[in-house]
């Protein structure tokens, strides 16, 4: 897949990737974005994010995803409410039994139609079938597994059981609140997918693991999606013009420089 095109930009694409990293990977907004890079000494105007989020977050999002192991064989399925522009909607999503996020679809009812629509998307997209189904007592999912032949894989609906699927709501309801709640279909469904793929790239169950794993995690990620370093050197102006030390406004750059790439790989 080729790299996405930065020629005619103004900023380097190493500001360009910073920006869209921060707006996907924590829950700020346009203008806390603005704001960070202001304080770093770059002048970009929020509308300016925004469109560079628009442009390259899913190029960026579909590189991330080409780059994900196969996932784990038992899928979790789950559909939440969602109002966007005034219209009750709803948010299908099915994750593996790690995490992973496979896919969000966003859609208008909660019905056998649309959980059929979910299935068929997820299975296009991953290439194989799970070994097993999980998912709650709503009978849209029996109906869809009926209609696609898939009835003869293992559904398992007891309670709690899908509490997986449950749990990985909460990042998108805090991105919701973030922005105010999404303003179309759409762009919710946009944003939901650039979502998803930083989330699966950058989520480290840090409370399995130690230390120095962790690190080594977060470094991996990190070289997946493109930095090459903490904070690169940026030349504007002369006026504007600043050299970035590793440890200038980042508390973690030492640990991020003390685990060299060559050990993750």
């Amino acid at each position: 897949m080729p790299p996405p095109d930065y020629a005619g930009y103004r900023f380097p694409s190493d500001v360009i990737q910073r920006a869209v990293w921060m707006y996907l990977r924590f829950t700020l907004s346009y203008r806390d974005v603005e704001d960070l890079l202001t304080e770093r000494g770059l002048e970009v105007s929020y509308e300016t994010i925004r469109r560079w989020v628009n442009v390259f977050g899913p190029i960026i999002a579909r590189r991330l995803r080409a780059r994900r192991p196969a996932p784990h064989r038992c899928w979790h399925l789950d559909e939440m409410f969602v109002r966007i522009a005034g219209k009750p909607m709803y948010l299908w999503r099915a994750v593996d039994a790690e995490g992973e996020v496979l896919e969000a679809l966003v859609q208008a009812r909660r019905d056998a139609a649309a959980a059929r629509k979910l299935m068929r998307k997820l299975l296009r997209k991953q290439g194989i079938a799970p070994i097993t189904w999980v998912t709650d007592k709503c009978p849209a999912y029996g109906a869809a597994l009926r209609d696609l032949r898939l009835d003869g894989i293992p559904h398992l609906r007891a309670k709690r059981l899908n509490n997986r699927a449950e749990s990985s709501h909460v990042p998108a309801r805090r991105r919701e609140r973030k922005l105010q709640r999404f303003k179309s279909a759409a762009s919710a469904q946009r944003f939901l997918s650039m979502h998803a793929a930083t989330y699966n790239t950058f989520n480290v169950c840090r409370h399995l693991t130690t230390a120095a794993t962790h690190r080594r995690f977060r470094a991996e990620a990190f070289a997946t999606w493109g930095h090459r370093k903490v904070f690169p050197p940026v030349h504007l102006s002369p006026d504007k013009a600043r050299t970035w030390s590793p440890g200038d406004g980042d508390r973690l750059s030492r640990r991020r420089r003390a685990v060299p790439l060559q050990a993750v790989r």
